[in-house]
């Protein structure tokens, strides 16, 4: 047995209807669509949202809860053990965009406290958790938020 032989088992398939084309297809006159009706018509569409004019599930559902989308911070987030991997000395968003431990330099970046540092940096970010300033200032560095 080869690829090229392969084929469906016998009443797996069966042809497609070709709408439309006169008495000689075995779908004449309404064309296998019906008679009347929205999708006996050309333009009918069955969008899955469609509810046949019903009041849609999304609008019956109530709403709950609150969303701050419009004034929610969202930051990049940074280890102080990513810093102590870093061969300088003043650290800003540039120097970490640079680096690849943020994706943008323009948006907001909060310094975490996950791991040690054992160098003096000055590390200037939006925030920092008390854990990660607490290990900066300790190790001799220096934290500016902007």
């Amino acid at each position: 047995m080869k690829l090229g032989e392969l084929k469906p088992n016998e009443g797996a398939t069966h042809s497609k209807k070709r709408v439309g084309r006169g008495h000689g297809s075995g779908l004449g006159r309404n064309a296998g669509r019906g008679d009347k009706g929205y999708h006996s018509r050309s333009g009918s569409k069955h969008r899955p949202w469609f509810e046949g004019g019903q009041m849609p599930l999304h609008r019956r559902v109530p709403k709950r809860g609150f969303s701050n989308y419009l004034f929610k911070k969202e930051f990049q987030l940074v280890n102080v053990s990513d810093l102590e991997n870093l061969d300088v000395d003043a650290i800003d968003a540039n120097v970490l965009k640079e680096n690849g431990l943020v994706k943008y330099a323009m948006r907001p970046i909060k310094v975490l406290g996950d791991g040690e540092l054992t160098k003096k940096l000055d590390v200037t970010a939006n925030a920092f958790s008390a854990s990660a300033k607490e290990k900066i200032e300790k190790a001799g560095g220096s934290t500016t938020e902007q």
